[in-house]
């Protein structure tokens, strides 16, 4: 019988010792290295094993090497067991940091040998309190010293409802100070960055009163706060004492930036006017997403955190539909959107993939999601923007020409005036009225009328080009304000201008025009307002000529332009 033991005990040893992976050499100023290709990972279905079951010959046989570059594996209810050998075949001893760099661990349990050769224990994680930690950080950092010419083997114990993801590395205590040092500037760059987005658009809230920036800004804040509960900061500074607030505000957090990001894409894209249908889908789907945040907290944390994330990907796909008809319909600042929504998406769908195990974990997949996401707060804010011009231009535009309006009008020729006058360059203006419009509303009806508006709105809009400016003045009328064109150019495009309304077919509607046009040069007239009577008094006089012709007046003096 003791035969048959020992036989037995050999054998798993054996086993154990060809399965072993290779041990890590260290050295006094060792830079940050990968330990996953050296783990050797074994899987607890059951998440029963203890440590003394570990160290048995035949469960030592089950730890498999991993010999691959990252070790995740998405949601799962199995403990894993990572072991790792490190050697030190210098003189002298040498002082290391184990890091865990993925801070979202629930319970992680860390097993190393003392000088007496002692096993030792630290128990850790984000479900345990922040001083749990032998070093005060974000990560799991564990401080160890390796004698001269020696090999020690450290076991981990992960275990987790969210994503498990091993990323292992260690360093000399000289190499790890910089690198944190550089990560904390980084981490402070990232969240400034935030801070100033939003307190930039607090002020543009405060001066405009619009509601799209508090939904901005309700995004930039949840969204920051979100990715400092994922990197472990808030935890570390904010509810140190308070484990289970810092796992369920990850889930809050991640709900009202869904909730906040719907919202904005909404208003911003303007979805209730350009895209009713997916505008309600996303209506109903806030609804939902409001509810499932106020109890989240009353559920596992594994179910709300495979819930939210499966729902990130639903909200990505339904905003995109929305921008993207938002887009082909005109919205300018959709198309700001777009690119902002893609970026995060892009980022997001890498991490997806990686919280699900179909990517490694390395630094690009677990930073992705948050640079994409700072790099799209940016694009937003250039969307809110966009969205303050699209509102300026609606307010300054004629619906039914889609030409300027009067008031748009009443501010760019003084503006336009001044600018001629300061410059020295010649500045037309052409004042246009369509021909026996009241008769045409009396004979065809009101309507028509409104179609032979829009007619002509359309044929001078095709026929001026910046920096030239069109406008309807009211009623029939129309103004074009032609910068550092002579009244000689200036009536050119008036003749083309009468020749093509003659040539429309407007259901049936013979249309005319007549045209007066003016000209500041040299400063024959002092003031806009001059400008304006010159050439509404040139119209005056060709409708008194019988219509359907142009008139050039030049410092009072009318001159009848041929057609």
């Amino acid at each position: 019988m003791q035969i048959a033991k020992l036989f037995w005990g050999l054998f798993f040893l054996c086993l154990a010792t060809c399965a072993s992976a290779e041990a890590v050499n260290v050295a006094p100023g060792m830079q940050p290295t990968a330990l996953t290709p050296s783990l050797r990972l074994l899987e607890d279905k059951s998440a029963e094993l203890d440590f003394s079951r570990i160290q048995t010959p035949a469960v030592q046989a089950r730890l498999q090497p991993w010999n691959k570059s990252s070790a995740n594996f998405g949601f799962t209810r199995s403990a894993y067991w990572a072991a790792f050998t490190l050697r030190n075949s210098t003189d002298k001893a040498v002082p290391l940091v184990i890091r865990q760099d993925y801070p979202l661990i629930d319970y992680l349990d860390f097993w190393g040998q003392d000088d007496s050769g002692a096993w030792q224990k630290i128990a850790t994680g984000d479900r345990l309190p922040f001083a749990s930690r032998p070093l005060a950080l974000r990560d799991f950092v564990f401080p160890v010293t390796l004698p001269a010419h020696s090999e020690r083997t450290y076991y981990l114990r992960y275990a987790t409802q969210g994503s498990l993801n091993i990323g292992l590395s260690v360093s000399s205590e000289t190499a790890f100070l910089p690198q944190l040092n550089l990560e904390q500037l980084l981490l402070g760059i990232y969240y400034g960055g935030f801070l100033v987005l939003v307190i930039y658009n607090l002020f543009l809230f405060l001066a405009m009163r619009d509601t799209a920036y508090v939904y901005y800004m309700g995004y930039a804040i949840s969204y920051g706060l979100y990715f400092g509960v994922h990197n472990g900061v808030s935890f570390q500074f904010v509810w140190p004492g308070s484990p289970w607030f810092g796992n369920h505000s990850l889930i809050v957090l991640l709900g009202l930036s869904l909730i906040f990001a719907t919202q904005f894409a909404r208003v911003v894209c303007a979805g209730r006017q350009l895209a009713p249908r997916t505008d309600c889908v996303a209506r109903w789907l806030l609804y939902g997403m409001i509810a499932l945040t106020a109890i989240a907290p009353l559920f596992s944390y594994g179910i709300t955190i495979l819930v939210f994330s499966m729902l990130t990907l639903v909200v990505c796909a339904l905003l995109l539909g929305m921008g993207t008809i938002s887009v082909l319909r005109g919205s300018i600042s959709a198309r700001y959107f777009m690119v902002a929504w893609i970026t995060l998406l892009s980022s997001v769908i890498v991490y997806m993939l990686k919280t699900f195990g179909l990517l490694p974990h390395n630094g690009f997949t677990q930073n992705a999601f948050q640079g994409g996401a700072l790099i799209e707060m940016v694009l937003l804010s250039l969307a809110l923007g966009a969205r303050v011009g699209e509102i300026q231009k609606l307010g300054y535009t004629d619906e039914l020409s889609r030409l300027y309006n009067r008031r748009y009008f009443d501010e760019q020729l003084p503006r336009e005036f001044n600018l001629a006058a300061s410059s020295g360059t010649p500045l037309s203006l052409l004042v246009l009225d369509l021909d026996h419009f009241k008769a045409i509303n009396d004979r065809y009806g009101h309507r028509h009328g409104d179609l032979a508006i829009r007619a002509v709105g359309e044929l001078i809009l095709k026929k001026v080009r910046k920096p030239m400016l069109a406008c309807r003045y009211g009623g029939e009328e129309f103004a074009i304000l032609l910068p550092r064109t002579k009244g000689e150019q200036a009536a050119v495009l008036a003749e083309r201008l009468v020749q093509r309304v003659a040539e429309l077919d407007c259901h049936g509607m013979p249309l005319t025009i007549s045209i007066g046009v003016a000209s500041f040069e040299g400063g024959n007239f002092d003031a806009a307002v001059q400008l304006f009577e010159a050439a509404d008094a040139a119209l005056y006089r060709a409708k008194q000529a019988g219509r359907n012709r142009v008139l050039v007046e030049v410092v009072g003096d009318v001159v009848l332009e041929p057609a």
